[in-house]
């Protein structure tokens, strides 16, 4: 491979390792062909690019982006499951791709912001449910004591309306 291919795919590397939102590190050793096309479209459907990397371009894009942390974890064969949207979009993905297809892809590590994530991190943030289900919670949550003190408020005054509206039928019926 020339200098310049492989300056372009560190910087490529570096570009996605930036601007993703997490990135899922796995080994993919055993895997035909077949099965790894399978796994990628599976992927695209979630929105995750899947790339397979060099161990030495790769150490190269971690350094180069500040992620020390990470150059330990490319060892053996490697490849990088990149997430833009949803944070536990790759890890849900990888991990029903392994439950449905019982394939041997094993999980190696992860990185999330500035911090490496463990092979059951990454399985416990693949339980997390989507971002629009944990943000409608939240606003239930917020929303929850402004209900109740509206309906504190309002009992009083319900209360009062029921005597009176109980008297002008005991008036009109008298």
């Amino acid at each position: 491979m020339s200098r310049e291919k492989k300056a372009k795919i560190v910087s490529e590397l570096e570009e996605a390792i930036i601007s993703c939102n997490v990135a899922v590190l796995t080994d993919y050793r055993g895997m035909s062909a077949s099965e790894l096309t399978g796994l990628r479209r599976k992927l695209r459907e979630s929105c995750v690019e899947y790339r397979v990397v060099k161990n030495t371009l790769a150490r190269l894009a971690a350094k180069g982006t500040g992620k020390d942390f990470l150059i330990d974890s490319f060892d053996g064969p490697i490849a990088i499951a990149f997430g833009y949207d949803d944070i536990a979009g790759p890890a849900k993905a990888l991990l029903d791709y392994v439950r449905s297809s019982k394939s041997i892809l094993s999980i190696k590590s992860g990185f999330l912001g500035d911090r490496l994530l463990t092979p059951g991190e990454i399985t416990v943030l693949s339980k997390l449910q989507p971002r629009e289900v944990l943000l409608s919670q939240i606003l239930a949550g917020m929303q929850n004591p402004i209900i109740s003190l509206l309906r504190c408020l309002n009992s009083p005054l319900r209360g009062f309306m029921e005597v009176i509206h109980a008297r002008i039928k005991q008036l009109e019926g008298g």
